[in-house]
């Protein structure tokens, strides 16, 4: 969907839904700017049986001047936009529009009208209307209102980005012009008494795993950003490395997980705590996710209050599994076992490179970021950015990459869905590295030894010894033949497409 589709219609109303949060707030307050700008009759609303109370999100709508109305009736407009929701949901009141049009970021819930944008896979509404901005030429730093409201949009329900996964939730929350004190007049308004009560008793009730270090705390149903607070304060005891945080709601169960460990990635700890039962993500020491009460029935684990211990119980056993489940590999001290290992050739597909310091002056550390997730790489003058079939992104020496590769005179051709990009920090930019990047093929030269993993395993690779490559069932561990401390992940899809097996 094209948000100049919304053109040809003269009156249209845009529904937030009901007890709106600051994602939909802000998501609706951005279609509002655009159609309004197009000289559009526009309304922005709301319905339900309460009127946004939360401290929060008053001063958002106050400070922001957000156009936002409270309303029980409606007369049919020509277009009725649901925004963070879907028409015909329980959570949003049903008003009758002669066309509807779905703009959102949860799972279909539904059929959807023709006129939808639905992104499952981003974390926040805010993104959505963000990049449906983008692609009408609408810059949402030229408006500084619109832009904190987006990035608040997008922190909230990303429980303080520490359940960011996709790259362009991360684009927004680096991107957007905003109003500190602003942001910070609203962080300061976000606990009331009765949230600190719940942060007080569940931190009383934990349970903690001394083998692994790690604690397990239940609050009663909440705000998701009291659960982060719980968490960040769990995380301070010295006796804790990880903990998870969780609410049972109605409809599931909010998880909130820390970590202060370089060997525990809050969220690849997330992600496997709701394999099967839901989804999760975030970053190194901070994560979110949440658990479907349908999926958790279907396991047999009950989702309402009396079955709260059982639920901690399933928990444990998740946790304990993530431990004892896993193999951790530091390669530039490891000694590899070859044997079971088979020899293979990378086949002669062409990839791109960029030389490091084509974009960047050397001596400093960059964040390269891909849809697989963001890589730290210091620039220096023998290092060469590959990047893979699938947008994968991997540092190489000069003399690896001059034995391994030879240049291509053809264009570079990406073929990915995200644009790898780089993250000048010190110069506050982004730079696509797609547009630096040259062509070339493997020699044929390059040998691996490799076997198929048969249980979950953490790399800590020679080029990054903070942060591991995870591989699962399926995947493979590989080393290169001429260099036995060059160990890394590869996965499975991409080694089949990349790889042949020597005889």
């Amino acid at each position: 969907m094209k948000l100049r589709e919304c053109l040809s219609y003269e009156n249209i109303v845009i529904q937030c839904h009901d007890n709106p949060d600051a994602d939909a707030i802000a998501s609706g307050f951005g279609l509002y700017t655009y159609l309004k700008g197009q000289g559009k009759k526009v309304r922005l609303i709301y319905g339900g049986k309460y009127m946004i109370q939360k401290s929060n999100l008053v001063l958002m709508v106050s400070e922001l001047q957000v156009p936002i109305e409270y309303v029980e009736k409606l007369e049919k407009p020509d277009l009725l936009i649901t925004v963070d929701c879907q028409y015909g949901e329980g959570n949003v009141t049903r008003f009758d529009a002669k066309e509807v049009a779905v703009i959102d970021h949860h799972q279909v819930s539904g059929n959807l009208p023709d006129k939808n944008e639905v992104r499952s896979n981003l974390g926040a509404c805010a993104t959505v209307v963000r990049e449906l901005l983008r692609a009408e030429g609408v810059d949402i730093n030229q408006d500084k209102k619109l832009a904190t409201a987006l990035y608040y949009g997008l922190m909230t329900d990303t429980n303080n980005f520490t359940e960011i996964a996709h790259p362009l939730d991360k684009d927004l929350r680096d991107d957007a012009v905003f109003e500190r004190s602003v942001i910070t007049r609203f962080k300061n308004a976000n606990l009331s008494l009765e949230e600190l009560e719940i942060a007080g008793m569940a931190l009383i009730g934990y349970y903690y795993n001394e083998t692994h270090r790690y604690a397990l705390v239940e609050a009663r149903p909440c705000d998701p950003n009291i659960l982060g607070i719980i968490s960040d304060l769990m995380l301070e005891v010295d006796a804790v490395d990880c903990c998870m945080v969780y609410s049972v709601l109605p409809f599931g169960i909010k998880l909130s997980v820390r970590s202060c460990m370089k060997e525990v990635q809050a969220s690849e700890l997330v992600k496997f705590i709701a394999e099967g039962i839901g989804s999760g993500g975030g970053h190194l020491e901070k994560a979110g996710g949440f658990i479907q009460k349908e999926l958790m029935d279907k396991k047999g684990i009950l989702t309402d209050r009396s079955g709260s211990g059982e639920i901690k119980e399933f928990f444990k056993e998740r946790m304990d599994r993530y431990f004892d489940g896993t193999k951790i590999i530091y390669a530039d001290k490891y000694e590899i076992d070859l044997t079971g290992m088979q020899e293979y050739r990378k086949k002669k597909i062409p990839v791109g490179y960029v030389k490091a310091t084509d974009v960047l002056k050397p001596g400093i550390t960059v964040c390269v970021r891909t849809l697989e997730g963001d890589l730290d790489i210091q620039v220096k003058e023998d290092v060469y950015i590959m990047i893979g079939i699938k947008g994968e992104i991997y540092p190489i020496i000069k003399e690896k990459f001059e034995r391994s590769y030879q240049i291509l005179e053809e264009e570079y051709c990406f073929e990915g869905e995200y644009e790898p990009t780089i993250k000048d920090v010190e110069e506050s930019r982004s730079i696509s590295l797609v547009p630096y990047a040259k062509a070339c093929v493997p020699t044929g030269e390059s040998y691996i030894y490799a076997n198929r993993l048969e249980h979950r395993i953490k790399v800590f690779t020679e080029w990054d010894t903070e942060k591991y490559m995870l591989g699962g069932e399926g995947d493979y561990l590989a080393v290169r033949k001429d260099d036995l401390h060059d160990i890394y992940i590869i996965e499975q899809n991409i080694f089949h497409k990349t790889y042949e097996k020597q005889l």
